[in-house]
């Protein structure tokens, strides 16, 4: 692991990782970890007081010395217009601190700055090294898997985190990101049969992608490919996908991890596949989307975290924009932390007859029971009598449907079912490439056409990235 060796960083990194290794061995006490939270709560409060010119504006008029952990609500919200608005005015540390310089995408807005320090490092790979190794020792013992990183941008924090990760593992990684123009879906897919790689880490849509393009390239998946595991992140990745995925690869997909470029790892998978909240780093709150009252750190509604690791930009009651269902954890696997199940977006709900639906519960009423399907994208249209309508588009892969039609009426079935909307399902030869860019903009930018309203902002730049991508070069 790669750890910070003088100053400051590198005498929290001594005090963080003993914290960590109790957490992890079950020997840290609840007091013990209370204990930790306060600390660093008022250790980041005072610095981003002090440090950040946003923050203390944002801030100066709250006694920030009467603020807990239990009282969080005293404190504003962080929002990512906040965050578009201020750029290098929320860092509480000189930039000169960070030994990595990242940005958000940008392709919704402002790419915003995203520096992490040595701090900051150690503390969210260490999560991340935990739940890969629990991991590999489950599917693969003492064997170390070869792993493909497939991450989105050069000023992307994937392939630094997820390459660090790896060592961490002692596994061969290799960076081979098939959107490069030096790459390409290509190279890409001989590197992953040359290489023999066991373990690729990307996207829901890079890995159909990729299947779809092994497919135009005369690959066999099962065949010419050693990959066992697929750890796919960047995206909503529902149950109903994951299995699909599955059956399209003939491996084991994880969800791996959630987080974001600017706040990043919160939550890591186990080896049951599901995710546990890195609460050593995080005070997490659940609040509602509409009022932005907290429900505490558990319930139904949208994730909002405080950073507890005194970086070089530390966030205060961030709301991530993500709806989750957060629980206290019932798992038998060696992850502590509450466990955390991720829906979609709050602004990728939708309207759907007179009902509010999330993203995950869209995704899960087409794809539950499907197999062998390279993608889906939905368009909703209005009947001249006012009701909504649905149709499914659905692409199968060669060979991995013995009955297309059957799998599609029972798309529409099932769909129609869920949604309580009359719903079509119609198979497609190939999708509108706008459904890979969804790790970019959005999911529902992605996935929905809605002919109920012009189309907004972000429907606008995934039409224009999508351009721009394909596998046939």
């Amino acid at each position: 692991m790669w750890l910070p060796t003088q100053g400051p960083a590198a005498e929290f990194t001594t005090r963080y990782l003993a914290l960590h290794q109790a957490f992890y061995a079950r020997t840290l006490t609840r007091q013990e970890l209370d204990d930790w939270r306060s600390r660093q709560l008022r250790t980041v409060l005072d610095q981003v007081r002090a440090g950040s010119p946003f923050y203390a504006r944002h801030l100066s008029g709250v006694d920030l010395d009467a603020v807990t952990p239990a009282t969080l609500a005293r404190l504003p919200f962080t929002t990512k217009a906040h965050l578009r608005s201020e750029m290098l005015d929320m860092l509480s540390r000189p930039l000169a601190e960070a030994v990595f310089f990242y940005e958000t995408t940008g392709t919704t807005g402002p790419a915003t700055p995203c520096p992490r320090d040595g701090r900051e490092v150690v503390a969210s790979n260490a999560h991340v090294t935990e739940s890969w190794a629990s991991i590999f020792r489950h599917h693969f013992g003492d064997h170390r898997p070869r792993i493909g990183l497939m991450g989105p941008t050069e000023v992307h924090s994937f392939g630094d985190t997820l390459g660090d990760v790896a060592r961490n593992t002692g596994s061969m990684n290799a960076k081979i990101w098939p959107y490069s123009p030096v790459i390409g879906f290509p190279k890409a897919l001989q590197l992953m049969k040359d290489l023999q790689l066991e373990v690729v880490c990307c996207t829901p849509g890079v890995a159909l992608t990729l299947a779809k393009a092994a497919e135009h390239y005369g690959y066999d998946l099962r065949h010419d490919f050693a990959v066992e595991l697929l750890f796919v992140t960047g995206e909503m990745c529902t149950p109903a996908l994951a299995r699909n995925l599955e059956s399209v690869w003939g491996a084991d997909v994880y969800n791996i991890l959630y987080g974001s470029q600017e706040a990043f790892v919160i939550a890591t998978a186990c080896r049951n596949k599901r995710m546990h909240l890195s609460q050593t780093n995080y005070l997490v709150e659940v609040v509602d989307p509409e009022t932005g009252d907290s429900h505490g750190p558990h319930g139904s509604g949208e994730l909002t975290v405080t950073m507890l690791v005194d970086g070089v930009k530390p966030l205060v009651r961030y709301r991530t924009g993500d709806a989750v269902v957060v629980e206290p954890s019932d798992c038998d696997c060696e992850m502590p932390g509450d466990v955390v199940r991720i829906v979609g977006r709050t602004l990728d709900r939708l309207e759907l007859g007179g009902r509010l639906f999330t993203a995950g519960q869209v995704e899960t009423a087409v794809l539950s029971g499907v197999t062998g399907s390279a993608g889906y994208q939905v368009v909703i249209e209005r009947d001249d009598d006012g009701r909504d309508r649905l149709t499914v588009r659905l692409e199968l892969l060669k060979d991995l449907a013995e009955d297309p039609a059957g799998v599609a009426e029972q798309v529409r079935e099932r769909a129609a079912e869920a949604l309580g909307v009359p719903v079509t399902a119609e198979l497609s030869d190939g999708l509108d490439p706008i459904v890979s860019t969804g790790a970019f903009v959005s999911w529902k930018a992605a996935r929905i056409v809605d002919r109920r309203t012009a189309p907004d902002h972000e429907t606008r730049v995934a039409r224009q990235m999508a351009a721009n991508r394909g596998y046939e070069r």
